[in-house]
């Protein structure tokens, strides 16, 4: 099979040509009809996460057909492969329906191969059904922007009005949820990001500005996808008393030190760490009924390079996926 891999950080990844995996007791065989790129995958392959698999096949936005093994699903099944790729189901996290925080998870395109490839094996487990309604391009962003977007949202509280701080894959999704909810939207972008804020107010944002600037009121929560800890002080600075500031992403750069008076009043700050099969199931019955549409740049399997290069300069407009 074609495969992009992984060797070392600083590399660019390579086309290879290898076997195609077999699936182990539990597992399924699928071949891969698309693949979202994320930016933990840009996390990855930039040396921002540590100990890898090497070489590794990245992707964690898995969508295909049931190729072969396991027994949940038939033959010719399309599902879709997240990026919470095993637990172990014993330790006190997974006991307490906290999956996402189990010290020996194993993670879809980090530590198991992932789907920039035309086939990938998982834990048929972790995987998912996915919703009809949805094409294999279209329904790639769910697995990962979507859940963990969703994830952020619900740890955000009731709030009426949001700050989404980045205004990329996952905040495009989960703005369409926010407003289905009847909540208030307001985005920052990159400063001078003046299609950026364009797309966050066709989405229902009711206010769009750069993360330089203050939104018109205070806000009860904010959400920060973009991987900047300068962002953090800002967002407390917009925030209400008693409002929360949910950190979404799997990485972020150095937070600079804020007075405390930034965090009285009884504001939370909080991270999201990966997601749960329960959110996944949730937020899966839920896009269709919103309905979220998402929109994405389609890139074949041998520009995974460049659609990464692109998410790295802020060139994306909602997600990139790779198509096979």
């Amino acid at each position: 099979m074609r495969a992009m891999v992984f060797d070392a950080p600083g590399k660019p990844l390579r086309l290879a040509d290898l076997p195609v995996p077999d699936p182990g007791p539990g597992e399924v065989l699928l071949e891969i009809d698309a693949c979202a790129v994320c930016r933990t995958d840009l996390h990855i392959v930039d040396g921002e996460l540590a100990d890898p698999k090497l070489p590794l096949v990245p992707g964690h936005q898995i969508v295909g057909r049931v190729a072969g093994g396991g027994q949940r699903f038939a033959a010719g099944e399309r599902v879709g492969i997240p990026w919470l790729g095993w637990t172990d189901g014993d330790c006190r996290y997974c006991r307490s329906g906290r999956e996402n925080l189990c010290d020996h998870a194993r993670f879809t395109g980090y530590q198991l191969d992932g789907g920039y490839a035309e086939y990938a094996v998982a834990d048929e487990r972790f995987c998912f059904p996915l919703p009809e309604s949805y094409s294999d391009v279209h329904a790639a962003p769910l697995l990962c922007a979507g859940l963990i977007g969703y994830r952020s949202l619900r740890q955000a509280g009731d709030g009426e009005r949001l700050g989404f701080y980045g205004f990329g894959a996952s905040a495009h999704i989960v703005a369409q949820v926010a407003r289905h909810q009847g909540r208030r939207v307001f985005a920052f972008t990159r400063a001078g990001d003046e299609e950026g804020q364009r797309f966050a107010r066709s989405l229902g944002a009711e206010w769009a500005g750069g993360s330089d600037e203050r939104p018109p009121e205070e806000l009860d929560a904010a959400i920060i996808f973009a991987p900047v800890g300068a962002l953090v002080p800002a967002a407390l600075r917009a925030l209400a008393k008693g409002g929360v500031v949910v950190c979404a992403g799997i990485h972020m750069s150095d937070i600079p030190s804020f007075p405390y008076e930034l965090l009285w009043g009884e504001r939370g700050l909080r991270s999201v760490a990966n997601l749960t099969r329960l959110d996944g199931e949730e937020f899966l019955r839920l896009a269709p009924e919103v309905p979220v549409n998402t929109e994405v740049e389609a890139f074949a399997l041998d520009e995974a390079n460049e659609a990464l290069r692109r998410l790295r300069a802020g060139e994306i407009r909602g997600s990139a996926v790779l198509t096979l």
